[in-house]
C-alpha cells in the first residue's frame, strides 16, 4: 500500500519536459549557425579572433547570469553561454590550430568522405585535462549530478560525506555553463576513443553498444525529467537528456547501422543481437523498477 501511494504521489510535468528539450534543440542549432557563419566568412588568423569573440560572448553570458535574479534566467544564460563558449573558445580554437599546422581529417577508406574533422582528431589529447577536472568534481564537491553522485557512492561508500563534504559556492549560470561544457567534452572524448581503430573502431560491437547506451539512457532520463516541476531544474536536466540522446544519433549516423540492417539484415546479425539484447535488458530493468518502486 505504501509503495502504491508513493507511485501515485509522483506528479508528471510532461509539457515542461517537452519545452525544456525544445529549448535545448533551439540552442544547439542557433550556436552552430553562428559558428558556421563565422567559419565560412573568416580565414587564417581571422578565424582565431572570430572564435575568441564568440567564446567571449558566451563567457559574458555566463558571468552576467551570476548577477541576474531567478533560477530560470540564470539557467538559460548558463546554457546559452556554455554553448557559445564551447563553440568559440574550444571548437574554434581546435579547428584553427588543426588547420594552421596541417592536421589531416580522417577519411572513409571506401568512399573517401570525411568522417572526422581534424579538430576532433586532436580532442583525445585533452584526456589528461578532462581527468583532472573530473577529479576535482569527484573529491572536492557535493553536487546534484546523478552521474557524479553515483561514482562518489561507488568509490567512497559510507565515507562519501566525509570526502565530498560540502558544495562549491553555487552560481546557477556557472553550474549550467560547466554542465554544458563538461558533458560535451566527455561525450566527444568517448566517441573519438570508440571510433579509433586502435581501441575499437566504427564497426566494433562496443561502438554500437555505446550508441545503444545513449539511446536507452536518454529514455530513462526523459522519464525522470517529467518529475521536475521547477523550470530551472527541468531546463538543466533537459539539456543533459538531449546530449545523451545525441550519442545515439552520432553513432548510428557514423556506422549507418539502420540503413545496413534495412538493406541486408543477414549481414548484420551481430548488430541486431546487440540492439535486441539492449532493449531486452532495458525492459527487464523497467519491469524490476515497476515491481520494486522506490519510495521518496
Amino acid at each position: 500500500m505504501k509503495s502504491d501511494n508513493a507511485k501515485k504521489s509522483i506528479k508528471r510535468h510532461w509539457l515542461m519536459a517537452v519545452a525544456s528539450i525544445a529549448v535545448t534543440l533551439t540552442a544547439m542549432p542557433v550556436t552552430h549557425i553562428v559558428a558556421r557563419y563565422l567559419k565560412d566568412n573568416t580565414t587564417g588568423v581571422e578565424q582565431f579572433y572570430a572564435g575568441l569573440l564568440m567564446g567571449g560572448v558566451g563567457l559574458l553570458l555566463i558571468v552576467a547570469g551570476v548577477f541576474v535574479k531567478g533560477d530560470t534566467r540564470q539557467t538559460l544564460m548558463g546554457l546559452f553561454g556554455g554553448m557559445f563558449y564551447w563553440m568559440g573558445n574550444i571548437d574554434f580554437m581546435f579547428m584553427y590550430f588543426a588547420n594552421r599546422f596541417g592536421t589531416q581529417p580522417q577519411l572513409d577508406p571506401l568512399t573517401g568522405e570525411i568522417v572526422s574533422r581534424p579538430e576532433y582528431l586532436l580532442l583525445p589529447a585533452t584526456f589528461g585535462f578532462w581527468a583532472m577536472t573530473m577529479l576535482l568534481y569527484l573529491f572536492c564537491t557535493a553536487n546534484g549530478c546523478n552521474f557524479l553522485n553515483w561514482w562518489q557512492r561507488l568509490l567512497f561508500g559510507t565515507h562519501k560525506k566525509e570526502i565530498a563534504a560540502r558544495p562549491m559556492t553555487r552560481h546557477t549560470s556557472i553550474v549550467a555553463g560547466m554542465e554544458v561544457m563538461t558533458m560535451l567534452w566527455t561525450c566527444y572524448l568517448t566517441l573519438m576513443f570508440v571510433y579509433d581503430e586502435r581501441f575499437f573502431g566504427d564497426h566494433h560491437p562496443v561502438t554500437l553498444m555505446y550508441g545503444m547506451l545513449g539511446l536507452i539512457g536518454s529514455l530513462f532520463m526523459v522519464e525522470r525529467l517529467t518529475r521536475y516541476g521547477s523550470w530551472g531544474m527541468s531546463l538543466r536536466y533537459g539539456f543533459a537528456t538531449v546530449i545523451i540522446f545525441w550519442i545515439a544519433v552520432e553513432v548510428f549516423d557514423r556506422i549507418h547501422v539502420l540503413e545496413g540492417i534495412w538493406a541486408d539484415p543477414s549481414a548484420h546479425i551481430d548488430q541486431i543481437v546487440i540492439i535486441l539484447g539492449a532493449f531486452a535488458v532495458t525492459g527487464a530493468g523497467l519491469l524490476y523498477r515497476r515491481m520494486h518502486p522506490k519510495t521518496a
